[in-house]
């Protein structure tokens, strides 16, 4: 017989998200269920953010073994041993899990359902045995890799960020179709680890990212050897010889093909809203995820959806983000609506792509008249020292001098950008940014540098020089 609960609040999806709305709701005495199908942590600690940053700090320090000549040091080739790698990324995962587990979340007062969730109606959901009848429901389900309908792509084994990091042998050549973050993150790490890899994208590598800045990491990946090939049409995958993989493509008007040992299928996200009754739910959806209200409500006003599952940008810190957003309407009936425009994001490449606010191209579309304001990272000391001289900040703001976009390629980037994070959601100036003391040496310094640079027309006015001259007079 089906056991029937009558929560405050039910909470579907055990990812970042759907965590933090149960864990808060539950220190607030609300009567929480979470009902997650799958592993407690979601994508972002089992199969995306955390196993493939472990992946990445291997391949770094593999790079700069071989690159320790810089610093007078010998340098050396790196033996990887694939099974201790394994073990490196799996230990990395296993030591975050407890703060993700059942056990856990039991502790703080929340009723863990690990089964299927699926509504049978507009206010019940059926998970296991139970049969859960909230005031609220909270979709927090997600995303899981996009498999295009490639033709021949279901007759070969291939890769997704799902099965990757099970992965305990050498990659002798890695084939990556996408050029997104995930694919560029991937192909660099598995390059500096030892393997050939190439990189099919259809369209521009990072396209959504300022060409300058993307062009600082093309530029790196390409000197690492990495072979990427932009306006590359996958058209059909096949077996190849000796147990290859083979890939068919279209670029510039030519049929070409190349075969590797490994397929990595990187071609986005799909939102996961299939299978769980949305429809006798009364919510509406689409292949992009849930539709709803600037506060997060789906068409069924009990139901709020957040992070991958409300559909635009796909990142964990934007489902942490819709979480606090939407406890308030919870527990306090507080409306309370994202803004995007504050949303940073990173690609953690070697160097590091960061960006918070509106790209250039995006601020002159909506302002105009703007303000460019650029530093290299060569001009910086402790670049220098560190050796770690490729890229730039780019500072876009108002003609007012208010912040509205910050962009950052190179070494640090995704700590660096989250000062500009700051500076963008709390609407500060330039004048802000100059009249604050940085740390010397650091590679913060490049920002104020960047920010001074808004003050060299001044010098240039005649009235300017011709008020200094009268003032100089006073002694």
């Amino acid at each position: 017989m089906s056991k029937i609960l009558t929560p405050d609040i039910c909470v579907i999806g055990a990812g970042s998200g759907g965590l933090s709305v149960a864990a808060a709701a539950a220190a607030f005495g609300v009567d929480v269920v979470l009902v997650e199908k799958g592993k407690m942590g979601g994508d972002c600690l089992n199969y995306g953010c955390v196993p493939s940053k472990a992946t990445i700090a291997a391949g770094k320090l593999a790079q700069s073994m071989r690159e320790a000549d810089k610093f007078g040091i010998k340098p050396v080739a790196p033996e990887i041993d694939f099974k201790k790698l394994h073990d490196h990324i799996h230990g990395v995962i296993a030591a975050i899990e407890p703060n993700d587990s059942v056990e856990r979340f039991t502790g703080l007062g929340v009723h863990v359902i690990q089964a299927m969730g699926v509504f049978a109606d507009e206010q019940t959901l059926i998970a296991g045995d139970h049969q859960i009848q909230a005031r609220r429901f909270v979709l927090a389900t997600g995303s899981s890799a996009f498999v295009p309908p490639i033709p021949g792509l279901d007759t070969v084994p291939y890769l997704t960020n799902e099965t990757l990091f099970e992965n305990k042998k050498r990659i002798d050549h890695l084939i990556v179709i996408g050029g997104g973050p995930i694919g560029i993150e991937m192909a660099q790490a598995h390059r500096r680890l030892g393997a050939k890899v190439s990189v099919l994208e259809a369209q521009k590598v990072l396209g959504p990212a300022d060409p300058e800045l993307a062009e600082v990491i093309i530029k790196r990946l390409n000197e690492e050897g990495v072979d990427i090939l932009e306006g590359a049409k996958v058209t059909e995958v096949s077996k190849g010889a000796k147990n290859s993989i083979k890939v068919a493509y279209e670029k510039d008007g030519q049929s070409i093909s190349l075969s590797g040992s490994h397929l990595l299928v990187a071609t986005g996200r799909a939102v996961n809203v299939e299978g769980i009754g949305l429809d006798v739910a009364g919510v509406d959806f689409d292949r992009r995820g849930v539709k709803t209200s600037p506060d997060l409500r789906t068409t069924n006003k009990r139901i709020y959806a957040i992070g991958d599952a409300a559909g635009g940008l796909q990142f964990t810190h934007v489902a942490g983000y819709h979480a606090g957003l939407v406890l308030r309407g919870l527990l306090f009936r507080k409306k309370a609506v994202p803004n995007n425009e504050i949303m940073p994001w990173v690609t953690f490449t070697d160097p590091e792509l960061g960006n918070v606010g509106l790209t250039e191209k995006e601020a002159r579309e909506k302002y105009g008249d703007i303000q460019v304001l650029k530093w290299p990272y060569f001009e910086n000391d402790r670049a220098q020292a560190e050796r770690k001289t490729e890229g730039l900040i780019k500072m876009i703001a108002t003609k007012r001098g208010k912040i509205i976009g910050v962009g950052i390629a190179g070494a640090n980037a995704g700590e660096m950008i989250n000062m500009w994070s700051f500076a963008i959601t709390n609407k500060m100036k330039l004048g802000h940014v100059i009249g604050y003391v940085s740390p010397y040496p650091t590679m913060t310094e490049i920002g104020k540098r960047a920010a001074l640079l808004s003050y060299a027309p001044l010098a240039k006015k005649p009235f300017i020089r011709k008020l200094i001259a009268f003032l100089r007079k006073f002694g």
